[in-house]
């Protein structure tokens, strides 16, 4: 996914969505109105064209697995192909 949000944002102009408000800067109104403007940037930019959004869903867009389930489901499927590939090799005849 990493590799994707480079290929749509190489240059890093893509604003992202900024994180939530801390609790403590409730009350500190500069905080606040700097993050309501981030924020109104992002949704702004979002809400150009078709072709930003989906270039920032990719860029904002995470893997849907965790990494050591990555690593569990490639080694299955590399268990299920060798399973494979040594039932179709049975069939044949050594001569």
């Amino acid at each position: 996914m990493k590799l994707a949000g480079r290929i749509v944002d190489p240059g890093g102009q893509l604003p992202t969505m900024p994180p939530p408000l801390p609790m403590g800067l409730d009350d500190d109104g500069d905080a606040v109105a700097e993050h309501d403007m981030l924020e109104n940037a992002y949704l702004q930019a979002r809400e150009r064209s078709s072709v930003v959004r989906f270039r920032m869903d990719v860029k904002d867009g995470a893997d849907p697995f965790e990494r050591s389930t990555q690593r569990q489901l490639l080694v299955g499927l590399a268990v299920l192909a060798a399973l494979i590939v040594w039932r179709l090799d049975a069939g044949r005849a050594v001569r």
